[in-house]
């Protein structure tokens, strides 16, 4: 799918016909009531200027984002949540709005992460701003502004409307020039929150400002020997002994990380921002300094943080978690919005085995969100995704199905699979089903990827055998596979598993799972036959019977498409 077409789609539709928009009477009274997370951030929000008018005649909300290391899927969560909040408060309000996401890229390189090239000659970098360090990657001036690229250029792909902010800029345009001298002047108020939050040692050395060397470019961590207010100066000793004074404007240094979030704050005049729940301690300190700078903290909103399959917090060092080019090769952008929204305070573990669920759990909302009244249509994720204006879902089967017919089908490209969907729903096609044909792809890359290197099919125990065998004899016995119905097929199917005395009758689903699929969970087994054809299943159940399904090598995984119909 191309640039264009993604963007497009955030915005307000995959490519079929969205459904008509809420009159703004309805709408805007239901977002008054609605549970949905997000407007319930923008009403909290939409008190808070309406007391206090911001001077600055607009309500911004910012992400920020550390470019040490590459950017991350946890990064593009922040900012689809608050675009999500700043939805829902422009549905509540007139008021202008703006969204600002800030680089942090004026930051030292404290380690070089593990996932970039030429990491030993990186290694001699470490202590410059971000925006000073090579990149390694050899495609722009500085390792900061790779990051920052990479950053805008995922977040562009999905249509967000926000505008790039850049530290380095920020400080050396002088944009941050008044509220570094205002800090300079209150040193001391600073000093008085920042020094019961460190260690013994490092209160002996510490001051809010790290000057930049005008000697090595390095940001140093070095006491700040005096100060001079009038002049806007401070006064450091370098590391080979000689003193220096420097002013604080001008990008001639920048502020340890928690003062200079609250700086920030106050400079820019922010009003909404959202963070991790490992930053609450941080979140707090700053906010003491905006408000000794003389300015309001914005709302905060805390989420939880992503896990890796073992539980473990995602680490952009370290690459683990999962990467947006990884989601995107298997899922739609629109399930990796939904995993975003669903519970951003509950701690989930974003891996790869969560894709396909998202996938069917989006489209089963699109479903749903025609028929819905004005107040269900705003607690349905697929508003806050699509800001207000959702398609509608053209996925005529489950990614789950998709999944599993290219296991029984040894699918090796999506065509394979449109032969069985064709037959299935013969008036669907890639140009009037987009969505699916875009599933159809992203199902065969997940089966190839994921499926087929974990199936283990096992042979069927007596039970199971007979059982097999009565319900590959109905499906024989059945008319052409044009006639099937999914719900007929799956009573048959349970008919089976009754006359054989499965109980509970999920082991006799699980069997079904097991010996014909390689898996313990499976689809709806009924729909499934539907789409894989009454005739292949028999012949399915029949090559499992004889025991040609178990222990197949990764060379002859298509070989289970022998013998098939497509159409």
């Amino acid at each position: 799918m191309n640039d264009d077409r993604r963007a497009g789609r955030t915005q307000g539709g995959t490519g079929a016909e969205a459904a008509p928009a809420l009159e703004p009477e309805a709408l805007r009274e239901a977002a008054l009531e609605a549970k949905a997370w997000p407007l319930a951030e923008a009403r909290k929000l939409l008190e808070r200027v309406e007391k206090t008018p911001p001077e600055k005649g607009h309500v911004l909300f910012e992400t920020g984002y550390g470019p040490s290391g590459l950017p991350h899927i946890g990064t593009f969560g922040e900012v689809a949540r608050t675009t999500m909040v700043r939805h829902a408060f422009e549905t509540l309000s007139d008021m202008p709005t703006r969204l600002v996401a800030f680089s942090d890229d004026m930051d030292a390189l404290r380690k070089v992460p593990l996932n970039v090239p030429n990491r030993e000659e990186m290694e001699q970098y470490i202590g410059l701003p971000l925006t000073r360090v090579p990149d390694p990657f050899g495609t722009h001036p500085s390792f900061g502004e790779h990051n920052n690229a990479r950053l805008r250029a995922f977040l562009d792909q999905f249509g967000f409307d926000y505008e790039f902010a850049s530290a380095t800029e920020y400080y050396r345009s002088g944009k941050f020039d008044e509220m570094l001298l205002t800090a300079l002047e209150r040193f001391d108020e600073i000093m008085a929150v920042m020094l019961p939050t460190l260690g013994e040692e490092r209160r002996r050395t510490y001051s809010p400002f790290l000057p930049i060397s005008p000697k090595t470019g390095r940001v140093l961590q070095v006491p700040t020997l005096e100060r001079n207010v009038a002049r806007g100066t401070i006064v450091y000793q370098e590391p080979d002994g000689e003193k220096i004074e420097i002013p604080v404007t001008g990008g001639h240094v920048k502020l340890q990380w928690k003062p200079d979030w609250g700086m920030r704050w106050a400079a820019l005049g922010v009003d909404y921002e959202m963070h991790g729940k490992d930053l609450i301690p941080s979140a707090q300190i700053s906010s003491k300094i905006a408000r000794i700078l003389g300015k309001a903290p914005p709302l905060l909103f805390t989420y939880e943080l992503f896990l890796d399959e073992e539980g473990q917090k995602i680490s952009k060092s370290k690459g683990t978690g999962l990467s947006m080019e990884d989601w995107l090769r298997y899922a739609s952008p629109e399930s990796l919005q939904l995993f975003m929204y669903q519970k951003p305070k509950t701690a989930k573990r974003l891996h790869f085995g969560v894709i396909p669920k998202a996938m069917d759990e989006y489209h089963q909302h699109l479903r749903a969100y025609p028929a819905q009244d004005a107040k269900a249509k705003l607690n349905n994720p697929v508003w806050h995704i699509h800001r207000g204006n959702p398609p509608r879902s053209t996925m005529t089967v489950s990614y789950q199905m998709l999944l599993n017919l290219a296991s029984v089908a040894g699918a090796g490209d999506k065509e394979t699979l449109w032969g069985f969907i064709r037959r299935y729903d013969p008036e669907a096609s890639p140009e009037t089903h987009p969505d699916l044909d875009e599933a159809a792809g992203y199902a065969v890359r997940y089966f190839r990827d994921f499926v087929a290197p974990k199936r283990r099919f096992r042979l069927p125990d007596e039970k199971e055998r007979a059982a097999l065998a009565d319900l590959k004899g109905r499906l024989e016995a059945l008319e052409e596979d044009a006639t099937a119905d999914p719900e007929e097929l799956q009573s048959l199917v349970f008919a089976v598993g009754k006359a054989h005395g499965f109980e509970p009758m999920r082991d006799w689903f699980k069997a079904l799972y097991e010996v014909l699929l390689g898996a313990s969970q499976g689809p709806r087994f009924g729909g499934f036959i539907a789409l894989y054809g009454v005739r292949n299943t028999a012949r399915l159940i029949g090559r499992a019977l004889a025991g040609e399904l178990v222990e197949p090598s990764a060379e002859t995984a298509g070989d289970s498409a022998l013998g098939q119909e497509t159409g």
